[in-house]
């Protein structure tokens, strides 16, 4: 039986901001975990948003691509998805929702994931380039994001809600990722306008964090939080 209730997650956010952007986790691995999710490649090439068991990758021109079983990822999130009780909501943003939903499903201090599918009547979206070695570190790999927009665009939005006090292993608050129907648009989300669309919440009441131990950069690494908040902030948004 599938577990509905645990997101896994391999790596942490500390780890991108020091630019440990290697891949360490196979994709066939990644998805004995969960069908649906979130997450960036190896190079940090790209968003990943991964619905229905398939790893759509958005890389920097726009297009889009699908990742294989033994493609390597350095950092991704994913759960399995439980469908729920849908509920509907018509015109209204991106910010607007975010506080919607933190009032209504009091998420405060709950891991949620979040999958929204509908009419959106704009997408707009950022995607990270990919790097070569010797890796920068994250706030200069993400000096430059290729930014798409959409207008009247139906998809899905996949992403989670995480406590803050969870802030470093991965992004506190809301970090949602999109892909269009046609699967040839998407990435990390800056902000939308709803059409009409149909919002799932689905409670999460456990991490489980994978670190790549055998992986000799890490075990290297100097993963100093100092600062730490500020570079995922700008990295987010």
């Amino acid at each position: 039986m599938k577990d509905t209730t645990t997101v896994y997650q391999h790596g942490t956010l500390a780890m991108l901001v020091v630019g440990l952007f290697e891949g360490t986790l196979p994709v066939s691995e990644l998805m004995k975990h969960g069908d649906t999710g979130i997450g960036t490649a190896n190079d940090f090439d790209g968003e990943l948003v991964i619905v229905d068991g398939t790893v759509y990758q958005v890389v920097e021109s726009g297009e889009v691509k699908v990742l294989a079983p033994d493609d390597k990822i350095p950092f991704a999130s994913v759960h399995f998805h439980q469908s729920r009780p849908a509920v509907t909501i018509n015109n209204t943003n991106g910010v607007e929702l975010e506080h919607q939903l933190e009032n209504n499903y009091q998420l405060g201090n709950s891991f949620v994931g979040i999958n929204i599918q509908g009419a959106f009547k704009r997408m707009h979206t950022r995607v990270v380039p990919k790097q070569s070695k010797p890796y920068p570190k994250l706030s200069a790999a993400i000096k430059v994001q290729p930014k798409f927009s959409q207008e009247n665009v139906t998809g899905t939005i996949v992403g989670y809600y995480a406590p803050f006090l969870f802030q470093g292993a991965t992004v506190g608050g809301f970090h949602l990722h999109f892909i269009n129907d046609a699967h040839d648009f998407g990435g990390h989300i800056l902000d939308f306008e709803i059409d009409q669309a149909e919002v799932e919440v689905q409670p999460l009441e456990n991490l489980l964090q994978h670190l790549p131990i055998n992986d000799k950069n890490f075990q290297a690494a100097n993963l100093n939080l100092q600062n730490m908040n500020e570079e995922i902030e700008s990295a987010e948004h």
